[in-house]
């Protein structure tokens, strides 16, 4: 935690839209920094895992040695979102990945199941747990979830089919809320690491 009280939300950043995350959580009542390390890992409140290219993030992923320190992190209570690509990294089943992912959220997950670049999209998705206007989704050769299992929460949905789910600490979007001005995703993110932090982490 910052010395404002402000939780420190990592970005992943070896690849990817991780700058417009950070304008987004500064917005938001948190301090960002970019992740590259294990070592800066161990020193954020939460992690957010951009959009981009799933196959290249997870390559980057093993090649920077961050894959397991993600997992470990999850695994004690880390709050994690993967929006896009980051969504991908997440679920426990992929569809036409051939790398190894993160495998944290019992969800199938479908790569580019829209279409190509060309068939990228935006729509205004009913606001469900969030409340208020309509949410604006911008969707860029964006995944689809095919399945959702127990104990997995649907926040956001596109013609009766999930787009944004939590599980336990865990968020994810197939659709980049960082390209627009709606910040209850990242709001709703930046509570829940101030939740998971530990007291002495919290200066409490």
């Amino acid at each position: 935690m910052s010395a404002a009280g402000e939780p420190i939300i990592g970005v992943l950043a070896l690849q990817g839209d991780f700058a417009e995350h950070a304008h987004s959580l500064a917005r938001a009542g948190a301090q960002p920094c970019e992740v590259r390390t294990a070592a800066q890992l161990a020193a954020v409140d939460g992690l957010i895992i951009p959009g981009g290219e799933s196959t290249t993030i997870a390559r980057l992923l093993l090649q920077y040695d961050l894959r397991e320190p993600i997992i470990a992190a999850a695994d004690n209570g880390l709050p994690i979102w993967g929006t896009c690509a980051g969504a991908i990294l997440l679920a426990a089943e992929i569809e036409w990945l051939d790398r190894p992912a993160l495998s944290l959220i019992p969800i199938t997950i479908e790569r580019n199941a829209y279409g190509r670049q060309i068939d990228s999209f935006e729509a205004e998705l009913e606001p469900g747990a969030l409340g208020g206007a309509p949410v604006h989704a911008v969707f860029i050769r964006a995944p689809r979830i095919r399945e959702v299992r127990d104990g997995v929460s649907v926040l956001l949905q596109l013609d009766d089919e999930p787009v944004a789910v939590e599980y336990r600490r865990l968020m994810a979007s197939t659709f980049h809320p960082e390209l627009t001005d709606d910040l209850r995703l990242h709001r709703r993110f930046v509570e829940r690491c101030r939740q998971a932090r530990p007291r002495d982490h919290a200066g409490n």
